[in-house]
C-alpha cells in the first residue's frame, strides 16, 4: 500500500474511531453486568481501536500500522460473532422451548482462526494461495461470507415477537458484512485492495451505530439502561430532514441556473423562495408535527409514550389551573395533546345531577344537557370504558353496549369520549375532537387516557368539594352571626320587658322616667349598631382603645334595676385594652346577666378592675348556685349548650373566643351551692401598642 493517501481515509477512519468510542463510553456507562452487553461492549471497543489504528496508517503511511490494523480487523469480526453467537443463547430472544445448537460457537472459533492466518501470511509474505495479498482477501472473504450465514441463522432463529428488537443490529451487521464481501471479493478477483472502497469503510462502519443503539434500547435483556431522549430524536429528525430538503433545493436551483437558458436564475430564485417557504409552513404546521411524533413514536421506541413525561406534562397542566373554567380547559388540553387532537369540552355533574358543558377548548358552546340516569352515563360509570366513536359509526362493538345519545352526531368532529370517574362516580366526560393526524387508538392510547382522566376527575372532585365546602363555610359564618345578633337582640327584649315591668309600680317616679329614656337610647343604639354590622357598613372587628372603667360602669348602671345590686371596685381606673368596644361590652354584659340570674335577691354580684403586670384583670363574683367541675368542663363554653329554657347557649362561647381573640384568658372556678368567679384577663392598651400593633394590623 502506498503510504500516500488523500483526505478521505483520515476523515473516515477518525470519524470511526471517534464514533465507535463514543458509543463503547456509553455502553460501559450504562452497564450492569450482562453477559451479551460485555460481548456488545468488547466488539464495539475492538472496532473503535480498528478504526484509531486505520486513522494512524492513513496519517502516516507506516506498513507495520496497516497489518496491526488487519489483525484487529479480524478481532473485531470475532468480537461481532461472539456476540451473536451470545445472542443465539438468549431466551427471552429465542423462546423458552427454543434449542441452539453448538456449531455456531466452534465454527465461529475455526472461522476467526482461519482469518488469523490470512493475516499472518500478508504479514510474513507466504504464498499460500497465489499472492500473500490474494491470501488475506481470500481468507477475509470467507470470513464475511460467514458472518451474513451467522446472522441469517440468527435471524430466522428469533420468533416473530422477538423481530423488532433484532432488527435494526441485523441490518447494521448485515450492512458491514456485505460491504465487506464486496470490498474483499474484488481485492481477490483484481490482487490489490480498491483505495477508494477502503478509504470509505469507516465511514460505513460509523453510520451502522445509531442501528445498534436502536437495538441495545429495544432489548433490556442486553442490561444496558439505555434511554433516547424522545424530544432529541424528534428536534434531530427535524432538522435532519429540513438540512436534506434544503439540499434538494438547493441542487434543483442549481441544475435551473445552469440549464434553464435566460430563465434559470429567475427560476432559481422563485424555487428558493418557494423551497424556503413551504419549509416554514411544515415546521409550524401542528398537524405534521403530529404526524413526525406518531410516525418516530410507531417505529424508533418501543412503547408510544415517553410515561414519565406525559404524567410531567398532566400533572403539571392540572396543576396550574385556577377557578372551574380554567382547570376544565386544562383538562381539555393536557387529554388532548396525549392523541394530537385539537381539542374538545368538558361535561360535569350540576347540582341537579345532570351534565353540562363546563368548558372548551377550539370547540363550539354546546347546550347538550345529558340525564345522569342516562344509558350512556350508566356505560361510563360502570365500565370506565373511553368511547370510540369512530368504532361506534362503523357498527363496532361499543355501539350497542354504551348506548351514545343522539347529539354526539351534532358536534362535528366528535372523536373520543374520556370518563371522569373518582371513587366510583362519574364526575363527568371529556369529548376529544378528531385528532390531527391518524392515531391508532390501541390499548396504549386507552390506558393513558383512563389514568388521565381518573387524575382529572380527582381535582374536578376536589374542587367541587372545596366549592362545597366554601359554600358551607359562608352559610355557618351566618349563621353564626345571626345566632350571636338573636342573642344580642334577646338580651335587648330582656331589657325592655324588665323596664315595662317596672313601669306599672314607678312610671310616675321621675328617676324611673329618666333610667327609662337611658334604657331606650341604649336599646335605640345597640339596635343601630347591630343593623350596621348586618349591613356591612361598619367593620365588627375593628380594634379601638377602650377604658374599662367607664365600660365597666355602664354595665353597672344598665343593671341598676336587677336584683341584687351590682357593685364595682375599681382598682386600675387607668386601665385600657384594644377592642372593639360594643363586642367586649357584650361578652362582659353577658357574663354579669348570668351572674345576676344565678343568684337570690339576697345575694351579691360584684365587678372588681385590677391590673397585674401589663394584663387588666377583671373578676365577676357571685354567691349564687354555682356549677360543677363536669358542667365547666363540658358544657359552659360549648355552643348551643345551655340550662336555661329561653337560652341560646352561645353567650360563654362568644365570651370565651373573644377574648382569646384579644390574646386574652378567661378561667372560671365555681362550686355548686357557693357561687361563681369568672377571672378575664386581656392585654393593657400599651402592651398591645408595643408588641401587638402588626399583629393587629394583619
Amino acid at each position: 500500500m502506498e503510504s500516500t493517501f488523500s483526505q478521505v481515509p483520515v476523515w473516515s477512519y477518525a470519524a470511526a474511531a471517534v464514533a465507535h468510542a463514543l458509543f463503547g463510553i456509553y455502553l460501559g456507562l450504562a452497564w450492569k453486568q450482562g453477559s451479551r452487553g460485555g460481548f456488545l461492549i468488547v466488539a464495539v471497543g475492538i472496532s473503535a481501536a480498528w478504526a484509531a489504528l486505520n486513522w494512524a496508517f492513513a496519517v502516516l503511511g507506516w506498513a507495520w500500522l496497516f497489518q496491526l490494523a488487519n489483525l484487529l480487523d479480524v478481532l473485531r469480526m470475532g468480537g461481532w460473532f461472539a456476540f451473536l453467537v451470545a445472542l443465539l443463547r438468549q431466551p427471552s430472544m429465542l423462546g423458552e422451548s427454543t434449542t441452539v445448537p453448538q456449531w455456531p460457537r466452534l465454527v465461529t472459533m475455526a472461522v476467526v482462526s482461519l482469518a488469523a492466518f490470512g493475516v499472518l501470511c500478508m504479514s510474513l509474505g507466504l504464498p499460500v494461495y497465489g499472492t500473500p495479498l490474494r491470501t488475506w482477501a481470500g481468507t477475509s472473504l470467507f470470513t464475511a461470507v460467514y458472518g451474513l450465514v451467522l446472522l441469517e441463522f440468527f435471524y430466522r432463529s428469533i420468533p416473530e415477537r422477538s423481530r423488532w428488537g433484532g432488527k435494526p443490529v441485523a441490518l447494521a451487521l448485515g450492512g458491514l458484512f456485505a460491504f465487506d464481501v464486496y470490498m474483499f471479493a474484488d481485492a481477490l478477483m483484481f490482487s490489490r485492495l480498491d483505495p477508494v472502497v477502503w478509504s470509505v469503510r469507516g465511514f460505513v462502519h460509523s453510520l451502522t451505530i445509531p442501528l445498534v443503539a436502536i437495538s441495545a434500547s429495544r432489548n433490556p435483556e442486553w442490561t444496558f439502561r439505555i434511554s433516547v431522549s424522545r424530544h432529541v430524536v424528534f428536534h434531530s429528525t427535524a432538522l435532519a430532514a429540513s438540512g436534506l430538503y434544503l439540499l434538494l433545493i438547493a441542487g434543483a436551483g442549481y441544475y435551473m441556473r445552469y440549464f434553464g437558458g435566460e430563465w434559470g436564475e429567475a427560476m432559481q430564485l422563485v424555487l428558493l423562495f418557494g423551497g424556503a417557504l413551504l419549509l416554514g409552513v411544515l415546521a409550524f404546521s401542528g398537524a405534521f408535527r403530529a404526524r413526525l411524533r406518531v410516525l418516530l413514536a410507531k417505529h424508533f421506541f418501543a412503547y408510544r409514550y415517553d410515561y414519565r413525561t406525559e404524567w410531567l406534562g398532566v400533572t403539571q397542566a392540572l396543576s396550574v389551573a385556577g377557578d372551574g373554567s380554567s382547570l376544565g380547559e386544562s383538562v381539555v388540553k393536557a387529554l388532548s395533546d396525549l392523541v394530537e387532537s385539537p381539542g374538545g369540552g368538558v361535561w360535569l355533574r350540576g347540582a341537579d345531577g345532570d351534565f353540562n358543558q363546563q368548558a372548551r377548548l377550539n370547540m363550539p358552546h354546546s347546550g347538550v344537557v345529558e340525564q345522569e340516569d342516562s344509558e350512556f352515563c350508566r356505560f361510563l360509570k360502570e365500565r370506565e370504558w373511553v368511547v370510540n366513536l369512530e368504532q361506534v359509526r362503523s357498527g363496532g362493538s361499543q355501539g350497542g353496549e354504551a348506548g351514545v345519545p343522539a347529539w354526539a352526531s351534532e358536534i362535528a368532529d366528535m372523536w373520543l369520549i374520556v370518563p371522569l370517574i373518582s371513587s366510583g362516580v362519574l364526575v363527568g366526560f371529556v369529548i376529544l375532537l378528531t385528532p390531527r393526524t391518524p392515531v391508532d387508538v390501541n390499548w396504549e392510547v386507552l390506558d393513558l387516557l383512563k389514568t388521565a382522566g381518573r387524575q382529572a376527575a380527582s381535582y374536578f372532585a376536589r374542587m367541587q368539594a372545596t366549592e362545597a365546602l366554601i359554600e358551607a363555610r359562608k352559610f355557618d359564618a351566618f349563621n353564626r352571626m345571626s345566632a350571636f345578633v338573636v342573642h344580642d337582640l334577646k338580651n335587648l327584649v330582656a331589657q325592655m320587658s324588665l323596664m315595662l315591668r317596672n313601669a306599672e309600680r314607678h312610671k310616675n317616679n321621675p328617676e324611673f322616667q329618666a333610667d327609662m329614656l337611658d334604657t331606650v337610647r341604649h336599646v335605640e343604639e345597640r339596635m343601630r349598631g347591630l343593623m350596621a354590622q348586618l349591613m356591612e357598613k361598619t367593620p365588627i372587628n375593628q380594634r379601638k382603645p377602650v377604658a374599662l372603667k367607664g365600660l365597666i360602669e355602664h354595665i353597672v348602671q344598665s343593671k341598676r334595676m336587677f336584683h341584687p345590686r351590682l357593685s364595682f371596685m375599681d382598682g386600675a381606673p387607668e386601665a385600657s385594652v384594644l377592642a372593639h368596644a360594643e363586642r367586649l361590652e357584650r361578652i362582659l354584659g353577658h357574663i354579669v346577666q348570668n351572674a345576676l340570674d344565678a343568684t337570690s335577691e339576697h345575694g351579691s354580684v360584684s365587678v372588681e378592675l385590677s391590673q397585674e403586670g401589663k394584663q387588666a384583670c377583671i373578676t365577676v363574683r357571685d354567691t349564687g348556685s354555682g356549677m360543677s367541675a363536669a358542667f365547666i368542663r363540658e358544657q359552659l363554653f360549648k355552643p348551643f349548650q345551655t340550662t336555661k329554657a329561653s337560652g341560646m347557649g352561645i353567650g360563654a362561647y362568644e365570651s370565651q373566643q373573644y377574648v382569646r381573640e384579644l390574646g386574652g384568658s378567661l378561667t372560671v372556678h365555681s362550686e355548686v351551692g357557693s357561687g361563681s368567679r369568672f377571672d378575664i384577663r386581656l392585654p393593657i392598651a400599651e402592651t398591645v401598642r408595643s408588641s401587638g400593633n402588626e399583629a393587629v394590623a394583619n
